[in-house]
């Protein structure tokens, strides 16, 4: 069988992070650190150029580990009682 389709990197089983067009020692903004972990490392422009998405998820996460913080020591305390 032949096949005279060009596979592109993109699309291939190789992640996002080891493509030569992406490892070029670029800081990632907090969109593309997203993406990536959303897509399992497969695509770093999924959530594209909306920053605000990217802040709502960086807070997010830190407000359910201070929620989780606070109530780990709201909880221990109780069981002193």
């Amino acid at each position: 069988m032949k096949n005279n389709e060009a596979l592109n990197l993109r699309y291939s089983f190789a992640s996002t992070v080891f493509n030569s067009d992406f490892c070029n020692f670029a800081p990632i903004n907090v969109n593309q650190a997203w993406s990536l972990f959303f897509t399992l490392g497969q695509d770093d422009a999924a959530l594209d150029a909306n920053v605000e998405l990217g802040r709502f998820f960086t807070n997010t996460l830190l407000a359910v580990v201070v929620t989780g913080v606070i109530g780990a020591c709201i909880f221990t305390s109780l069981g002193t009682l």
